[in-house]
């Protein structure tokens, strides 16, 4: 017992301490290593959802952040990205093999490899993205210059398109991007790409590459930034049900595999559709769950998350909830985590009213008194405008010393305090003055960017134009190498094919058509050998009956007649089964002696007549045995067997034109569509093959004889009564 109860409190703490594991972070080294010389590579790009390493330590080692089943994903303009889900906080080792061998020196030593010239390039295109885009470009410009492979060429192209990104120049970014992908095809570069077409406001494009997207082979985080930006587009275009569908579908994959920093920002995204949607209340809870899950988050990411729910309230008028709130991000904002660059003068977008992102400390302020004036609630929305002034000159954000000068102005007019609300206007016209020449500084600093900007892509441009030229110079000359080389071999290699393929296929295409021609013969003649020897046994049973009934009532004279009509019309039948066609005045002889069994048995149901036009001449038409007979038996037991008084039966043979004769089997009995609800109602339980065997006959028959038959069924009589049965049939 005592046992048990211990090994039972080692499971718990054992699945304790996994459960803790996995709910904790912890840092993972990694190592990605060269198989060939067993050489740390230093410039990987380690990723782990949002987390990005993109340098090694002297030792060769990448440190980052991750949890258990998150995914690590390797990249490197050298090789194919990796991807490998942690299992534990134990070291991994990454072994690259065909990894390509850099130059080695020629003047010092051999024993010391030469550094990789092209990713300090590209590593100082990345160090001034944010600093100063001129010289970002000239490190790409030299890196394309270098001649390197499809891949690194495919590297720096996204490179320059994030350099160009980063600027808001996004057409340029997005051409770029392109070239990228036509390259080699990654999932990274399509992102952007979908991203910067988002941003281009290209809707339409930005879904086609995100839906693109769900195609390929994502990991966890991927496949959020796929569903997160999917919803972004679908809900710059309304779509509102479609937007908050993917968002979920965004959250619930972070959910599940406890990528907690994506968490906040997808809820906040599902609280503002149903704000869009009209949907307060549901935006609020939502919104409230994601302050609860913010607060778990790193400070930085926490405070954006709380600023995105107080621009919330202020657009639904919850002053008090907002005021409340940025107080709260206010007492734990770090300004100099928050700066806005400032790259040579030019400053991102200060437009207080419209930037939401702003986490400086004047920009809260303002924001803060702005909310007491929409309160009404003048004393307190001084006192932060002031403090929002005061903190704005220190920083010389003349942006929103501007905005809240005039703001304070505003105020001080609407309380009565006229004085200070002149002085206060004063000083935002001259802040106005300085904002203006600051300006137009700016205007032209973005002029003379924009110029070098034209001037460094179109180098680049000529530099990819010069690199597919070369690239095609030498796949021709390669190939005119081999072509020259193999030429004569594959010409004659060519003809003999040829030749020999010729006869071949002369030889099959002969046998081929014979064999066919010959199953096809066959098949049609045992088909049709099996039609002509099949008589409707209905008609053989009841032709059976009629005898015995004769016999029943004593009437020996009417069933020996009978019986040797009958045997006559079968042996008839059965001598001509193995014929394809006989004398059509045989067939004459046989349909006579058919109809005239039929109506010794239905005397009190049809009399007949059979018209022959004596202008014809019989001998010389043919005709397949039986053909008509099928037709006949319709009229008498479908038509006329139906019919309360007595109908009648006509069988006319006429001349058509100088070589084809029309048959014309007509009665006028219940007609086809009377007949076949009365087979409904009865539930007849079999049915008659018949029509389908004539059809097959003539099908058969037409197709080895070229048209030799045709049939026409039609109702005799307008109100649909009776049937009328055409056959026209050629010498």
């Amino acid at each position: 017992m005592i046992l048990r109860y211990i090994c039972c409190l080692l499971l718990l703490l054992s699945y304790t301490n996994s459960i803790a594991q996995q709910s904790k972070s912890f840092i993972v080294k990694v190592r990605v290593v060269d198989e060939k010389n067993n050489t740390p590579v230093k410039n990987a790009e380690i990723q782990v959802n949002s987390s990005i390493v993109n340098f090694a330590d002297i030792d060769g080692v990448y440190k980052i952040r991750a949890q258990v089943s998150d995914q690590l994903t390797v990249r490197h303009p050298d090789f194919e990205t990796v991807r490998y889900t942690i299992k534990s906080d134990e070291d991994i080792k990454i072994i690259i093999k065909d990894l390509p061998r850099r130059r080695e020196k020629s003047f010092f030593s051999l024993s010391k490899r030469q550094t990789d010239n092209y990713q300090i390039l590209i590593d100082s295109a990345k160090l001034y993205k944010k600093k100063d885009i001129d010289k970002s470009l000239c490190f790409i410009e030299d890196a394309l210059k270098s001649n390197q492979s499809k891949k690194r060429n495919a590297n720096t192209y996204k490179v320059l398109a994030d350099v160009y990104l980063h600027w808001k120049q996004y057409d340029i970014a997005i051409t770029n991007y392109k070239i990228s992908l036509q390259i080699n095809a990654k999932i990274a570069t399509l992102l952007q790409l979908a991203k910067t077409q988002y941003l281009a406001k290209k809707y339409n494009e930005s879904e086609a590459s995100y839906n693109q997207l769900q195609k390929r082979d994502l990991s966890n985080y991927e496949k959020i930034r796929v569903f997160e930006g999917l919803g972004d587009v679908l809900l710059a275009k309304n779509k509102y049900k479609e937007a908050k569908v993917n968002y979920e579908k965004g959250l619930e994959v972070a959910e599940t595999t406890s990528i907690e920093e994506e968490i906040p920002d997808l809820n906040a995204k599902i609280a503002n559709v149903y704000a869009k949607e009209g949907k307060i209340g549901k935006a609020n809870s939502a919104f409230s769950n994601t302050l609860k899950i913010a607060a778990e988050l790193p400070k930085k990411k926490s405070l954006k998350v709380q600023q995105e729910v107080a621009d919330f309230y202020n657009k639904t008028r919850q002053y008090d909830d907002e005021i409340k709130l940025r107080k709260e991000i206010l007492e734990n904002v770090d300004d100099e985590s928050y700066a806005e660059e400032r790259v040579e003068g030019i400053n991102k977008s200060n437009d207080v009213e419209k930037n939401n992102d702003s986490l400086t400390s004047q920009k809260l302020n303002y924001k803060i008194g702005n909310a007491y004036v929409l309160k009404e609630e003048y004393p307190e929305a001084i006192q932060y405008l002031e403090k929002s002034i005061k903190e704005a000159g220190k920083k010389e954000d003349l942006e929103v010393k501007k905005y809240a000068t005039r703001k304070l102005s505003e105020v001080y007019a609407t309380v009565g305090s006229y004085i200070k609300a002149l002085r206060t206007y004063r000083d935002y016209v001259e802040i106005v003055d300085s904002s203006y020449i600051r300006k137009e500084q700016e205007i032209y600093q973005i002029k003379r960017l924009t110029k070098k900007i034209a001037d460094s892509q179109s180098r680049i441009a000529i530099l990819e134009k010069d690199r597919q030229i070369s690239e095609s110079k030498i796949n021709i000359a390669y190939k005119d190498k081999e072509l020259t080389v193999e030429r004569s071999k594959r010409q004659q290699l060519i003809i003999y094919s040829l030749l020999l393929g010729l006869v071949l296929m002369s030889l099959l295409t002969y046998y081929s058509l014979r064999a066919n021609q010959k199953q096809k013969l066959a098949n049609n003649l045992l088909a049709l050998k099996s039609m002509r020897s099949q008589m409707n046994p209905h008609f053989i049973f009841n032709a059976l009956n009629s005898v015995n009934s004769f016999i029943a009532v004593n009437d020996e004279r009417n069933a020996n007649r009978y019986l040797s009509e009958f045997s006559a019309l079968m042996r008839s039948v059965l001598e001509n089964s193995e014929e394809d066609f006989i004398p059509f005045q045989k067939e004459i002889e046989l349909l006579g002696l058919y109809v005239k069994l039929e109506h010794n048995r239905f005397k009190d149901k049809f009399d007949y007549t059979i018209d022959v036009d004596k202008t014809i001449d019989l001998e010389s038409y043919a005709i397949p045995p039986m053909l008509l007979q099928p037709y006949i038996e319709n009229a008498i037991w479908h038509g006329l067997r139906y019919k309360k008084e007595k109908g009648i039966l006509n069988i006319s043979i006429a001349k058509k034109h100088e070589n084809s004769i029309t048959i014309t089997v007509q009665d006028n009995g219940i007609g086809r569509k009377r007949s076949m609800e009365m087979k409904t109602k009865n539930q007849l339980k079999q049915k008659s093959k018949g029509m389908s065997t004539i059809k097959n006959r003539i099908a058969i028959l037409n197709d080895m004889y070229q048209d030799k038959i045709a049939v026409e069924i039609t109702d005799a009589f307008v109100d649909g009564t009776g049937t009328k049965v055409t056959l026209t049939l050629k010498k």
